[in-house]
């Protein structure tokens, strides 16, 4: 019989005790207590499983589930004997920052004391207990009002695990899942500089000086910058996508994923499930695929980007969008099937992001929008340098959100861009002029990053723009640029994949040097001479287009205002 497959069930006994569809990831609580760890930090992308996997544990650890053997004894985990005894036998406190997405840091704060608050509520049970003092007692109701000082907030944690461990004699273990959320965030919102200071404090009074916790385990997306959050947490044990430890606990294997397809009377389909939501790799592990879209999937039975609609993905639009000329050559290479090679640094630095390449591949990669296919080895390296990664994008439906986000950026101007495109194809260069400026006119600080005066970096626009040529344009046509360094020399062609049916299109782009050039015409005239110089035509001409069908353009810019020439 066919599995029930529940969607967006995160709490692990509703799915046990209503028998929905579940792939056994039980043995992840064994490698984890055997390693030892006193906290882990593991990082996988959202829609992963860190969510179910936390509610898993907690409910095999908590003594609020002693004796519920009936949720495990079915899994690999209750093979072991020796497991068997540790079900419900700890004191556990669990909480997760997932929903904290304000647009301000006193929002921000003001929703985390109120998840502190509400654990207080949870083991409210305590606070008459004899063990607990009148000192003790007139903190737990501090903690109970709305309005919680922040000092009170930062040390909740540390101070309930003391209590609990006075209650039970024994130390709790903390889950904290998603502690990165409100990070994110906060850097696309600018109030990361204050949202540090609170996290930093909270985090250290509970997971370092805390002599009442047993062990630890936080989840989120990326690791941040130990620098930043974690200065004084010398005991976190980091578990990133590009280790081995629990590879197969976040994400469906193939083999688990195909088992699935079988037992759906779907084994026809594992070649295109394969196409579209492979290419996860965790280590060296490879062929892990993400649950949401394949649960999704065996629902519906119908192809789409599930796991990359289920986000705004307003930090990765953001950081493409307004990146510089080199993270947008390098992300037209992503779009048309290529690698990218490039430096990582898992310990993302969230305010080095604007103006550090290598920070946005790296966070491209810990969020699951990039995979590495090959790295080079220190020893195959000179001294002193670090290790390039080859990246590519991870699969078809990332490919795809991708593709929709940029034909989004046009989406206040879609009627002008549209209204471009036709005209550029007929060779109607007043009406291309019109259009242009309009365009980049409404969308210019769009794409630049607020940080400098209006125009500083025209080319972040005119590199967006050609990013969405390359989307909307790529079903009919070959979009190619020679992507040299400098910009100025960004020549673009659009070859027609049907020669003879539509015209090709070569553009280059020029922005105005005062010292240069006397005038607006004279940049435009100069960039339509660079594509005459190249003799770009001559090489559609040996494609079969012929003469009279290939166009061209000098575009020439100076700040918001657009001149183009054919």
């Amino acid at each position: 019989m066919a599995p029930n497959v529940a969607i967006g069930i995160q709490d692990f006994s509703t799915i046990i005790e209503n028998n929905y569809f579940y792939i056994d990831k039980t043995a992840f609580l064994k490698e984890w207590w055997d390693s030892g760890d006193s906290v882990t930090l593991i990082t996988r992308p959202r829609r992963f499983g860190k969510t179910l996997t936390m509610s898993m544990t907690e409910q095999f650890f908590s003594l609020e589930y002693a004796g519920r053997s009936d949720l495990f004894e079915s899994f690999e985990i209750w093979k072991n004997k020796e497991y068997r005894k540790l079900q419900g036998t700890y004191p556990v406190i669990s909480l997760s920052f997932a929903r904290i997405k304000e647009r301000d840091y006193e929002k921000t704060k003001q929703k985390m004391c109120e998840i502190l608050r509400n654990i207080y509520i949870k083991f409210s049970y305590i606070k008459e207990s004899a063990r607990l003092t009148d000192a003790d007692r007139v903190y737990y109701d501090r903690m109970l009002v709305e309005d919680i000082r922040e000092t009170d907030a930062t040390s909740s944690l540390y101070q309930l695990s003391d209590f609990l461990y006075r209650y039970y004699g024994k130390k709790v273990i903390i889950l904290l899942d998603e502690y990165d959320t409100p990070m994110q965030e906060a850097f696309v919102d600018g109030y990361w500089e204050e949202l540090v200071a609170f996290t930093r404090s909270l985090f250290n009074s509970t997971f370092k000086t805390n002599p009442a916790l047993e062990r630890g385990i936080m989840t989120g997306i990326t690791r941040a910058s130990k620098e930043s959050i974690f200065s004084d947490l010398n005991n976190l044990e980091v578990v990133t996508t590009t280790s081995d430890k629990y590879a197969t606990t976040f994400g469906f294997t193939e083999s688990e994923v195909f088992h699935a397809l079988e037992e759906c009377g779907l084994e026809s389909e594992k070649n295109e499930v394969k196409r579209w939501y492979d290419g996860f790799i965790f280590g060296t592990h490879k062929d892990i695929y993400n649950p949401w879209s394949i649960l999704n999937y065996l629902d519906s039975q119908q192809y789409t980007t599930y796991w990359a609609n289920t986000s705004a993905n307003s930090l990765v639009g953001k950081l493409v969008r307004e990146g510089n000329r080199n993270i947008k050559e390098k992300f037209e290479k992503l779009l048309c099937g290529e690698c990218i090679w490039s430096e990582i640094d898992e310990q993302i630095v969230y305010n080095q992001l604007n103006g550090n390449e290598q920070a946005v591949w790296s966070l491209l990669l810990a969020s699951g929008y990039l995979k590495v296919l090959s790295y080079e080895k220190y020893k195959d390296i000179p001294e002193g340098t670090e290790p390039k990664y080859q990246l590519a994008l991870t699969n078809l439906e990332v490919k795809l959100m991708f593709q929709r986000m940029i034909r989004d950026w046009f989406a206040t101007v879609q009627p002008d861009y549209n209204d471009f495109v036709k005209a550029m194809f007929i060779g109607d260069v007043d009406a291309m002029n019109e259009y242009m400026n309009r365009v980049a006119l409404q969308t210019f600080s769009y794409f630049d990053t607020g940080d400098r005066a209006s125009g500083a970096e025209p080319e972040r626009f005119y590199h967006g723009f050609v990013l969405g040529l390359l989307v909307d344009l790529q079903d009919r046509y070959y979009v190619k640029s020679n992507r040299e360094s400098g910009f100025g020399r960004y020549d673009v062609m659009l070859e027609p994949k049907h020669p003879g049916q539509e015209n090709a299109v070569i553009l280059e782009f020029k922005a105005r040097s005062t010292r240069k050039e006397k005038s607006l015409e004279e940049t435009a005239q100069s960039a339509l001479e660079q594509i005459r110089q190249r003799k770009y035509r001559e090489e559609l001409k040996t494609k079969g287009i012929k003469e009279e069908q290939i166009k061209e353009y000098g575009f020439a810019f100076e700040g918001k205002t657009v001149l183009i020439v054919d």
